[in-house]
């Protein structure tokens, strides 16, 4: 069967569906009729970004993926309810996993408190629910305890940080191949960029009532001459100072004024950087953001069409210009947004000058010529 008989297919379902549910007699009901047409929309979602994707013209497919699927999870209850986890039709979400596991660091001003508030309200909602505490001990820690925990049962694993010890964690799970581990995050860091654009469900609620489901990550594979070359970002991949700046904006205080009194220092020491494309192109930047998520550092807004789990990221690019021009660009970033990014599965450079790079918040100095890949890795990470 071809796209255009398949298309005929889902029209004529439509139409038989819209005359079924004049009078209704499935003994199935109405959830069970809700869950397959979720299910459709999601295929067609699906497909029409490969469409768009493979047609040439500019794709518009993003702003349609983001409402067909916004309308596939309401039609689940996944905004309200207490839905049950696919897989484990007879048993209470909770039930899911074998264990809580929090991580956390325990330096961190505050973080005794926290993990004890988080314990109590856990036991209160889910009294079956084992609760392990892992206080990390040095940087890097994070992913390594989240390795160990990973590799046996069903755990549920907590990041209790930032952007940075949630990236950690991330990269621990997805060292264990087929693992069954489900993450989350609470916020507890300078950059909460991830928990800000997810779900702000609290922790005790999501475990009760949450179904898991899977978000894409952003794989990037750097050049064989780089240690660790595969590195995975649940948010966003920068390179250049337009990252930098995020972060400059985090630590500059709070509050707009702060905030743009950061940015104006931040832009006095850009410096351009080149890149040349698989395609053999070269351009001269300031700034490259992979994203997957719309907002960073609590008031940067770089896409209005980011879904994460489309298979697809955005990509947002400011070539290299005047001053005034790049504070503008900013200016709207952190007060009005940037608006739509155009979106792609994959993006490839080799670094033509020596760059920072910024995954999830951490930053690393890429030499020049450095091969660079980003991948959407689609639904790689099960959360709730």
């Amino acid at each position: 069967m071809n796209e255009y008989e398949a298309s005929l297919v889902i029209k004529s379902g439509a139409e038989l569906l819209s005359s079924a549910s004049s009078d209704p007699r499935s003994d199935e009901g109405y959830a069970a009729v809700k869950a397959n047409i979720s299910e459709a929309l999601e295929r067609i979602a699906e497909a029409l970004g490969n469409f768009e994707a493979s047609s040439g013209a500019p794709s518009r497919s993003t702003g349609w993926v983001q409402d067909l699927r916004r309308v596939a999870d309401d039609l689940v209850n996944r905004r309200a309810g207490m839905p049950m986890a696919a897989g484990y039709p007879d048993r209470p979400p909770a039930a899911r996993f074998d264990r809580a596991v929090l991580v956390f660091n325990p330096g961190r001003p505050g973080m005794t408190a926290r993990i004890n508030e988080l314990q109590r309200e856990l036991a209160a909602e889910a009294p079956d629910l084992q609760v392990d505490v892992l206080p990390t001990g040095f940087a890097g820690h994070a992913r390594g305890l989240a390795r160990s925990v990973a590799a046996a049962g069903s755990p549920l694993i907590v990041s209790v940080s930032g952007d940075g010890g949630y990236n950690e964690v991330v990269n621990g799970v997805m060292d264990v191949p087929d693992s069954k581990a489900v993450c989350t995050v609470v916020a507890a860091g300078n950059a909460n960029d991830h928990h800000r654009s997810m779900s702000k469900r609290p922790l005790p609620e999501a475990v009760r009532d949450d179904p898991v489901r899977h978000i894409d990550l952003l794989r990037i594979t750097f050049g064989k001459e780089q240690p660790e070359r595969v590195h995975y970002a649940h948010s966003y991949i920068g390179f250049g100072l337009t990252p930098l700046m995020a972060i400059g904006i985090e630590r500059g205080g709070k509050g707009k004024i702060l905030e743009l009194v950061s940015v104006a220092r931040t832009l006095s020491h850009l410096r351009p950087f080149e890149l040349v494309r698989a395609d053999g192109a070269t351009a001269c930047l300031d700034s490259l953001i992979l994203a997957n998520i719309s907002r960073m550092a609590k008031y940067g807004t770089v896409s209005e069409s980011v879904h994460p789990d489309d298979g697809r990221f955005e990509v947002v690019t400011l070539p290299h210009s005047g001053r005034w021009k790049m504070a503008l660009m900013t200016l709207r970033a952190v007060t009005l947004g940037l608006g739509n990014q155009p979106s792609v599965s994959s993006y490839a450079f080799t670094t033509g000058d020596a760059v920072p790079c910024q995954i999830d918040g951490e930053v690393r100095h890429l030499p020049a010529s450095t091969d660079v890949l980003v991948e959407s890795a689609k639904g790689a990470l099960a959360v709730i």
